[in-house]
């Protein structure tokens, strides 16, 4: 790592073989995991931790201050866990006083231009595409794709293994295992081909398919079907996961998709 055309503090901890390319920035008060390859123009400020094996690629910056008129000068983090992959010119921002960080699962795939906001928490296992955007206050579940332009509302939550497709406006929260579609966002099947790779049986998959029928094709208000989902489905991890999901929702979960006249 020693590279004479990076700056990196005195203050920084950085593990074996982390390799830093030229013209870098590493803060004070940042810690590198091993393995890490951190590309040129990269800076990486105040409050980062960033796991093993990540690579980070040009142009991003890592746990700049909040966009947030409140924030004071906390001493807040931005945490991101191994074998992440950023790519060219993302921003994430670390937290504010609402939960003093900003965080990052293992595994993740965070493309081009991607801006991730203060106090999100994103899930493991999570890919989204160049140009996506998290506001503030989000949460994001397990094996999340955002495609292409997504942009989602502060405070809303994606469930794990949702799909969202590209050039989406997220608006209000999108449950588990869901395709989520169209303008306004709206329900349009479930994700069964990201669950079939992720090893979900057939069986499985109708299990999820019958609970989401209750839920958006029988007219049913969410608290009623709710009630019909816990009443007659059989209890399953699946089953509690989406029932708790939508018992959590603050800013209520998206509707069914409905073609107007």
């Amino acid at each position: 790592m020693n590279q004479p055309l990076a700056y990196v503090h005195p203050g920084a901890k950085i593990a074996k073989n982390v390799v830093i390319e030229p013209f870098t920035t590493i803060s004070n008060n940042v810690i590198i995991g091993e393995g890490t390859w951190i590309g040129s123009n990269v800076t990486i400020m105040e409050g980062a931790r960033i796991g093993k094996n990540c690579n980070i690629f040009p142009g991003s910056v890592i746990s700049a201050v909040p966009q947030d008129l409140k924030y004071n000068d906390e001493d807040t983090l931005t945490i991101i866990g191994d074998n992440v992959t950023i790519r060219e010119c993302v921003t994430i921002n670390r937290g504010t006083t609402d939960r003093m960080k900003t965080v990052v699962g293992d595994n993740c795939l965070i493309m081009a231009y991607c801006h991730i906001a203060h106090d999100c928490i994103v899930g493991n296992n999570c890919i989204f595409s160049n140009n996506s955007t998290l506001a503030g206050h989000i949460n994001i579940g397990d094996y999340v794709v955002l495609a292409g332009m997504t942009a989602v509302h502060q405070f809303c939550s994606v469930g794990s293994h949702a799909f969202v497709t590209g050039g989406s406006l997220v608006r209000k929260d999108v449950p588990p295992f869901v395709k989520a579609g169209r303008e306004p966002l709206s329900y349009v099947g479930i994700n069964s081909v990201g669950l079939r790779r992720r090893g979900y049986t057939t069986e499985k998959i109708r299990e999820i398919q019958d609970i989401f029928r209750i839920l958006y094709q029988k007219n049913y208000n969410n608290s009623q079907a709710a009630a019909i989902i816990e009443a007659e489905m059989e209890a399953t991890t699946e089953r509690d996961e989406i029932l708790q999901f939508i018992k959590n929702s603050h800013r209520g979960i998206m509707k069914g998709y409905f073609k107007s006249n």
